[in-house]
């Protein structure tokens, strides 16, 4: 039985932030059915939708177990471009045949931009 992934949940205690965050530096839009407290984040074309879901009190925030990974072909040049818009990078690093750089999001989450899906 196949199940693809197609939603991931982020629990915030910003969501204005995480919203902004998202559809600026990497092209996701809001879908928010009336009255419902979760925001979804949906991408322009293919990959997982992120729902942003009200951190409770007692959660920590910036103590992720996950990695949310954006597929980019040339990630010198797309975090060249996010630094001009306010998302500064890490260092690029290497790997076998990509190339990966880390950030963070408003909510302390770790973002990395990854060309490993375009490697040969």
């Amino acid at each position: 039985m196949e199940a693809p992934l197609g939603r991931l949940v982020i629990y915030t205690k910003d969501t204005d932030a995480m919203v902004a965050f998202y559809t600026q530096h990497f092209g996701y839009s809001v879908r928010q059915l009336e009255g419902d407290r979760i925001i979804e984040l949906v991408p322009a074309g293919a990959g997982a939708a992120l729902m942003l879901h009200p951190a409770g009190q007692r959660q920590k925030m910036g103590q992720p177990l996950v990695k949310l990974v954006f597929d980019v072909k040339d990630v010198p040049a797309f975090c060249a471009q996010s630094a001009k818009a306010g998302l500064v990078f890490a260092r690029i690093h290497k790997a076998d045949g990509y190339v990966f750089a880390n950030a963070k999001d408003p909510s302390g989450n770790s973002v990395s931009v990854s060309s490993r899906a375009f490697a040969n």
